[in-house]
């Protein structure tokens, strides 16, 4: 299928490094890999132009290619090589795009996608050709109850751990009444819901809520029925741009982080804050898996994220990275790149990287890491470009994630 014809970007970087250059030295461990079709292909797909873009999109490519670079450019002694493609966040889009690497390019892992709708669709694509989906900016818990397989990892976040590392900290703090803005597909409703839960587990209550278009501009008429509902914590289901948006809304409307109504951001990136200003987004709450200030191993990637990009990478980028590597590694061992092997030699290896301190893949594909809540930095408190966060607490893997539910996901027995 031409890729032309499904107005997306396709680029395909072939990644070759001498035995002097590799970073790592690599022994196949299996005495006869088999990996298909005299290469290993993977494949980034992702919002390239729309709301979600600037979070994943061009850096989660990046993302990868660095970690493939990392790796040595080939496994089992063939080449590695990334491609791209942007899914217009529409699911037939997206699938259509999975079905022509998995079937013509020979793709043999996708990652990212960062849309919960298009990832729910490829993941039954996955799955139906034995190969392995990846996800990053991906919150939907479906993923690892009513649509699990054993193909699909959902590796940065999931809705549970957003919602209990801000959620949790919100109530507990006095903000007891909640209205949501929510986006109108399955990532938001998701997020509504996983939220909704824990504020009323917590003691708190829901008042209301509003669904909104992907890609709103004017968010108005919504946050007039929010500021009507007399709820503390406006609370935004969302994401990228639609985030950013409702937050410069909210403060037209008078509506600031610490006055009677707060807006809460349910999932915020580095990027948006970066996008907002300060002025803005100062003492946001926000939950993050990365922050590239953290530490030494951190401000390292980063440093080399930055010099590609321009911009510090976001958890879903950083996220990205961790995965491909991590994927690449466990290939290596498993020795072929057989979708449902591979994923499960990922669930046998554990992770202990700058994204991943002690995580572990559950056998439903969930990937547990810690968590970190923050607050945004005033103006006065951040003193060079990009730093933007005051760390608060970090939320060990086992209360950031809801425990795994028996039976939930029917493919694991």
């Amino acid at each position: 299928m031409n890729m032309i014809k499904l107005n997306s970007i396709a680029l395909t970087v072939a990644l070759f490094a001498s035995a002097s250059s590799l970073t790592e030295v690599h022994a196949q461990s299996g005495s006869n890999p088999t990996f298909s079709d005299g290469v290993v292909k993977l494949g980034v797909l992702t919002d390239m132009s729309g709301p979600y873009a600037d979070y994943a999109g061009n850096g989660s490519f990046t993302a990868v290619k660095m970690a493939v670079e990392d790796f040595g450019g080939a496994l089992g002694g063939k080449p590695v090589e990334v491609v791209v493609a942007d899914h217009q966040n529409k699911s037939d889009v997206g699938v259509s795009i999975a079905r022509s690497w998995y079937d013509v390019d020979k793709v043999d892992a996708i990652f990212d996608i960062s849309n919960s709708a298009v990832a729910l669709a490829v993941a039954g694509v996955t799955k139906e050709k034995n190969k392995v989906v990846i996800l990053g900016g991906v919150s939907t818990p479906k993923l690892t109850t009513d649509s699990c397989t054993l193909n699909s990892i959902q590796y940065v976040y999931d809705a549970n751990a957003l919602s209990n590392v801000v959620g949790k900290a919100i109530v507990r703090d006095g903000g007891d009444t909640w209205f949501f803005l929510t986006v109108d597909f399955a990532f938001g409703h998701g997020l509504e819901k996983t939220t909704a839960d824990v504020v009323k587990a917590s003691g708190g209550k829901v008042l209301g809520s509003v669904r909104f278009p992907l890609n709103t501009a004017d968010f108005s008429s919504f946050l007039l029925q929010a500021q009507a509902s007399n709820a503390k914590i406006i609370a935004l289901a969302s994401a990228g741009s639609d985030t950013t948006n409702a937050i410069k809304g909210a403060t037209e409307f008078g509506i600031s982080n610490t006055g009677r109504q707060r807006v809460v951001t349910l999932l915020t990136f580095i990027t948006d804050v970066h996008s907002m200003g300060l002025t803005q987004a100062q003492n946001l709450l926000l939950a993050t898996a990365f922050y590239w200030d953290r530490d030494e191993e951190t401000r390292k990637f980063a440093k080399r994220f930055k010099e590609r990009m321009g911009k510090m990478p976001t958890m879903v980028q950083a996220g990205m990275y961790s995965a491909a590597l991590h994927y690449l590694r466990s290939a290596d061992k498993a020795g072929t790149d057989a979708g449902t092997e591979v994923v499960a030699q990922m669930k046998a290896e554990p992770i202990n990287d700058f994204f991943s301190r002690g995580g572990r893949i559950r056998p439903d594909g969930l990937h547990e890491h810690e968590m970190q809540l923050m607050r945004v930095k005033t103006p006065s408190e951040s003193k060079a470009p990009w730093d933007y966060y005051a760390p608060l607490t970090t939320v060990a893997a086992a209360d950031a994630f809801s425990p795994m539910v028996p039976g939930a996901c029917a493919a694991v027995k």
